[in-house]
């Protein structure tokens, strides 16, 4: 009896090792045909390794995505923001070098609802040493803004802002900038038109993970070598040291 159950033991254990090394579940290897085939496969210890197809290469930068824009009002952001950084004979302009996107990121965040900023008011009229007091959060007036723009534009030259010629379009960022077209709720236009006028520059030249500065162009017209690492080599040479400009995701290897 005690043989015969030894017997019956060592199979037992025997038949355990075996659907587990021919299952693969031994070796974390690739078995050809899964545990089923092997089941099936007469015992066949047989494996293959595959290799996982490489990941594709990105053409596009996922930044550049809207976040809170309209196609609309990003049509109309665009169109005003390459008018106050126009493309020239230095470079790109801020519609390709995706200033808007940068301003439609920045809108759909924090900085978009002044989270860091009191707004529960009193408000008082501000001096002119002082910064504008208002009640307004910077993603709605930018959005009144926009519609101020078209408002205006139709207006004096009847049609919207994005489809008036250049010099048409100056015109009409020139008067909200000297405060001559109406107020936007009870805001001065020449704010409005400040607010535009920063988040544009900063489009054009911020770190390109924020949406804009598009393949670090902005820098390159300016020969600033971006957010690197350290420059421990470079300040140690005489010479004038000419770099091409990284970005913050150029550290992860993409």
């Amino acid at each position: 009896m005690a043989d015969n159950s030894n017997m019956q033991t060592g199979k037992k254990g025997t038949t355990r090792r075996d659907f587990l090394k021919n299952s693969g579940l031994t070796v974390g290897g690739v078995v050809l045909g899964g545990a089923i085939g092997s089941l099936f496969g007469g015992g066949s210890t047989a494996t293959t390794q595959e290799t996982a197809p490489a990941a594709p290469a990105l053409t596009v930068n996922p930044s550049a995505a809207l976040m809170f824009f309209t196609p609309d009002q990003y049509k109309l952001a665009a169109a005003a923001a390459e008018r106050i950084y126009p493309k020239d004979d230095n470079g790109p302009g801020a519609m390709e070098l995706n200033a808007a996107i940068y301003i439609d990121h920045q809108l759909a965040g924090a900085w978009g609802i002044n989270s860091k900023e009191y707004m529960a008011g009193p408000f008082y009229k501000a001096e002119e040493t002082q910064g504008s007091q208002i009640r307004i959060l910077r993603k709605d007036l930018f959005v009144m803004g926009l519609a101020a723009l078209n408002t205006y534009s139709n207006k004096n030259f009847d049609a919207n802002f994005a489809d008036l010629e250049a010099e048409q379009q100056d015109e009409v960022l020139t008067a909200f900038s000297e405060d001559k077209a109406p107020e936007i709720s009870k805001v001065r236009s020449g704010i409005f038109f400040n607010l535009l006028r920063s988040l544009t520059i900063e489009g054009v030249y911020a770190d390109p993970l924020y949406g804009g500065n598009k393949e670090m162009q902005g820098w390159a017209m300016r020969k600033y070598p971006g957010t690197r690492l350290s420059f421990a080599k470079e300040i140690q040479n005489s010479d004038f040291v000419q770099l091409d400009p990284e970005s913050l995701t150029s550290h992860m290897g993409h």
